[in-house]
């Protein structure tokens, strides 16, 4: 009885969050670390699933870079990055598609659609859901095949999302000739956050937030202002992959996301235990 009394607590804990959120877009970028351990993938799918039966219409925007650099060098073809983002010459670019596009896209579709959701798999050259440029040289690094965003195409993902689907979007973009983009997926799930005005945007990644202390694990910040992430950033605390995060999370807010998370996504539930429990975890990035 004790057992079932404490469930019926965690469902009532749930309920305001669940009642503030209904009908509301929620933004999910899904990638790296988060995608290796099968069961803990399975809790992910599972809370995906849970969010849009209680009425909440949730997006996914899923990244792949393990195994895309493991595809690479299956093939001999060198991974190479800078500041976070990969170096993409036309010959890892197809390779880059087809990993993102005709694998990860459609397995994390089909694991939402065997709990009972409606998945779409979706990439940026459909419809022209995410249109880019070139991106110019940082410090005078060509980045190659890397698009910079200039317009994320609004109505279909709301026409998807308001209806019973769950859009799952690889990070591949199209240029103004039609050629394939690779986009940091941070970056496309800030955008895609932003451009939609979502009520929530949240990372999965490999640590449980934002550390005041890159070495200390137990230095994690609940909550903290996009004025203190620009300090962090300067003072070299905040650095490599987590760059494009807290950008994905300061570009979203700027343009009207209410609440940014970085979360933990290597444990299991982690969108729930989130955004659905008063303590919540990780690291909140407010205005």
């Amino acid at each position: 009885m004790d057992t079932l009394i404490h469930k019926a607590n965690i469902l009532t804990e749930a309920l305001p969050y669940i009642q503030q959120l209904s009908g509301k877009t929620v933004v999910i970028k899904y990638g790296g670390n988060a995608m290796i351990s099968d069961d803990i993938s399975r809790t992910i799918m599972q809370d995906i699933t849970l969010l849009k039966y209680v009425g909440v219409n949730p997006i996914v925007v899923h990244g792949g870079g393990p195994e895309i650099t493991k595809m690479l060098e299956a093939l001999n073809i060198p991974s190479k990055f800078y500041k976070g983002l990969r170096i993409t010459t036309k010959e890892a670019m197809e390779v880059v598609q087809m990993v993102l596009t005709g694998k990860i896209n459609k397995d994390i579709v089909s694991q939402l659609n065997s709990l009972g959701g409606k998945a779409i798999g979706l990439c940026g050259k459909d419809a022209n859901l995410i249109e880019v440029e070139p991106m110019e040289p940082i410090d005078g690094v060509d980045l190659g095949y890397v698009g910079k965003i200039k317009n994320i195409n609004c109505k279909v993902l709301e026409i998807l999302a308001r209806d019973e689907y769950i859009p799952v979007i690889a990070p591949i973009g199209v240029g103004p000739d039609g050629q394939s983009y690779n986009i940091n997926a941070d970056t496309v799930a800030g955008e895609v956050a932003a451009a939609l005005k979502a009520e929530k945007l949240i990372f999965l990644t490999d640590v449980d937030g934002i550390r005041r202390d890159p070495q200390d694990p137990e230095s994690i910040i609940s909550v903290i202002t996009v004025e203190a992430v620009y300090d962090l950033i300067d003072k070299g605390i905040i650095t490599g992959g987590m760059i494009p995060k807290v950008k994905g999370c300061i570009k979203s807010i700027e343009q009207g996301v209410k609440r940014t998370h970085i979360v933990n996504g290597t444990i299991p539930h982690p969108i729930l235990l989130e955004i659905f429990t008063d303590k919540g975890i990780g690291t909140m990035v407010t205005r």
